[in-house]
């Protein structure tokens, strides 16, 4: 597995601290609202990572956060007139309902900041020892940046080139500041916000300290993976950096890993441009499957454009894998034969190259754009050299062969018809019976009062050669 490290810009050997095991922490949305399609994308793409490293036998310990107290949950919870941990527990079930409809599987360990409190304080109070932070008197925590002397080697930023540009990026103003580098740790309580008891005074912490130290309660002092979008490199991972390896006196994160933006239309996603769209507006339109199978058409690390033009293009592509999935199950439901043959054998072992390429792009930096492309193929194998004349064993393994590629790719195939309650799917099965009857019996016109009937249950119906097939809409 090669891993093109954010921090040295390199692709590298991925080797992990503890053979087997892996140790990976992204960072999660601050749950102030419904994510948005730019949030699913490194949900969708480390998640995809994580799958795959799973089926390569790791044990992987997966930490994202929730981000639980921020100025936007105040905001918010001012605006209704509720505390702030009715928005932000709001959200996060809110946050797990669309992460489970783009099959995201649940992370090891989903730390909230709110509950992480002491630990930070813990390790405010270290940094202040070592001499990295200063108490500005006003109850305010400053991280001392240029006593960090590795300050930038994540973003390749240097002090002075930062320095100069302090106008632009610095984080948090303040007169207590030594430097105008310098960042806030913890700080006072205003009117109306949340807020704990600290040896500075009642306050809240800063945004960089949670991650780390919740990745250092829940993985270690030194990890083997920091994942998370682009934006994050500078300020925030900079940051955790400083914060993590003064305090812990380790390297923080092996391998750091970026995903890129997400465009709409080309355009910069934004409420004031019109095109912000959350996770669960697409998934209105559109199976929440088609937008998991449209983020890992591209590779993590570049940009994706996103349109309605795109969204379909994805969907039909997405259609035809599961296609043959369902081709699969019909003719293994209906196959005659029962042990595979030589001949099927060698016809087999042919899909191993599938496997191959497969595992070849997704060890090249997690190349999804060309594993798909690898699933694919193994999808125009399957219908050129497999029919319900085939033996049942072979039709088994095609299809399992294809669903475990899938599945690292946590694309669900199971069509909507599968998904049906069994009494309406009792009832379509007794109408296409009645139906292939009346056709059976030249009684075309019941025939198609039949077919209108489903139609009105919005279930479609395909004649072929191997016999009806029927979706769900």
């Amino acid at each position: 597995m090669k891993i093109l490290n954010t921090l040295t810009r390199k692709k590298e050997e991925f080797t992990p601290l503890h053979e087997g095991r892996l140790s990976m922490y992204v960072c999660g949305p601050t749950v102030y609202n419904l994510i948005h399609i730019g949030n699913a994308r490194p949900m969708i793409v480390f998640d995809t990572f994580r799958r795959y490293m799973e089926y390569r036998g790791y044990d992987v310990n997966y930490v994202s956060n929730f981000t639980d107290v921020d100025d936007k949950i105040i905001k918010r919870a001012n605006e209704e007139g509720v505390d702030a941990s009715v928005i932000s527990e709001r959200y996060i079930e809110e946050c797990k309902r669309d992460m489970a409809a783009l099959n995201v599987k649940p992370a090891t360990t989903h730390p909230k900041a709110t509950e992480e409190i002491g630990g930070m304080i813990d390790m405010i109070t270290t940094l202040i020892e070592k001499g990295y932070a200063y108490d500005a008197g006003d109850g305010t925590v400053y991280y001392r940046t240029k006593s960090f002397r590795d300050y930038g080697k994540l973003s390749h930023k240097n002090l002075e080139d930062l320095e100069a540009g302090h106008r632009d990026i610095a984080i948090t103003g303040g007169e207590g500041k030594e430097d105008y580098m310098d960042f806030v740790l913890w700080k006072p309580k205003k009117e109306g916000e949340i807020y704990w008891d600290s040896p500075w005074g009642q306050g809240s912490p800063g945004w960089h300290i949670e991650c780390s130290v919740m990745a250092k309660k829940y993985l270690g002092d030194e990890i083997d993976i920091h994942a998370g979008g682009e934006d994050l490199i500078f300020p925030h991972h900079e940051n955790e950096i400083a914060q993590s390896e003064a305090a812990n006196g380790v390297p923080f994160a092996r391998y750091w890993m970026h995903n890129g933006f997400l465009n709409i239309d080309n355009q910069k996603m934004s409420k004031s441009a019109g095109n912000f769209f959350t996770v669960r507006d697409i998934c209105k339109k559109y199976d929440p499957m088609v937008l998991r199978f449209f983020m890992l058409q591209a590779h993590y690390r570049g940009p994706l454009n996103f349109s309605d033009t795109l969204m379909e293009s994805a969907k039909k592509s997405l259609e035809r894998i599961r296609t043959c999935r369902e081709t699969l199950s019909y003719n293994i439901a209906n196959s005659k034969g029962g042990k595979i043959t030589e001949v099927e054998k060698n016809k087999y072992s042919e899909t191993e190259k599938f496997v191959r390429d497969f595992e070849d792009a997704m060890d090249d930096d997690c190349n999804t754009a060309d594993a798909v492309t690898a699933v694919f193929e193994l999808v125009r194998f399957i219908n050129a050299n497999s029919s319900a004349d085939s033996s049942k064993e072979y039709l088994q393994k095609l299809e399992e062969k294809l669903l475990t590629l899938t599945d690292v790719l946590g694309l669900v195939l199971d069509s909507k018809a599968e998904d049906a309650d069994p009494g309406e799917t009792k009832k379509i099965e007794e109408l296409l019976a009645e139906r292939t009857a009346a056709k059976k019996a030249k009684d075309f016109a019941r025939a198609d009062e039949i077919r209108d009937e489903l139609k009105s249950m919005g279930v479609t119906i395909e004649d072929t050669r191997e016999g009806v097939k029927w979706k769900k809409a």
